[in-house]
């Protein structure tokens, strides 16, 4: 299989991701639930990320995990940046790039300082309000920093925001 087929393949899965992960709700004390959800996975694998969540441009939740950096955070900045502007997972907008042959850094005509479509941040989105913020994780390869987040969302929507 080509790059090209495999990222238009996974174009495909992520994008049933974010059609299936929606919430009935998001407040402040759910971010701080599904944040401490994330930092919990993370800690029992030895992960050394930082977890963020934001809403409307405020911060609800952060935490560095020890064997993070400022680096992560300013990861986590531009990744969210990509979730604000696109409305889908910054690894989701960045595979779109990829599977028409191009890089998000090529074509999009952004900022890379300000933007970056690698995995890791993701869209929450609420039914019947659209997307009002995301939630990132930065530490892991990017793949692997997209499926953390994931996870716990899927954990996070089984126990009810």
């Amino acid at each position: 299989m080509s790059e090209h087929t495999d990222a238009t393949s996974l174009v495909a899965e992520l994008e049933e991701q974010e059609r299936r992960l929606r919430l009935p709700r998001f407040d402040n004390d759910d971010a701080w639930r599904l944040g401490c959800l994330i930092a919990d996975l993370a800690q029992e694998r030895g992960a050394a990320v930082t977890i963020g969540i934001q809403r409307a441009g405020q911060r609800l939740f952060h935490r560095a995990l020890p064997g993070t950096s400022p680096d992560n955070d300013a990861w986590l900045e531009r990744k969210c940046r990509v979730v604000e502007r696109y409305g889908a997972s910054s690894f989701l907008v960045g595979t779109r790039f990829r599977a028409k042959g191009s890089s998000f850094e090529e074509s999009s005509r952004l900022d890379p300082d300000r933007y970056a479509a690698h995995g890791g941040a993701y869209p929450i989105h609420v039914t019947g309000t659209g997307v009002i913020g995301a939630v990132a994780v930065s530490g892991l390869p990017q793949a692997e920093d997209h499926a953390l987040v994931v996870e716990a969302l899927e954990r996070f929507s089984l126990t009810g925001p």
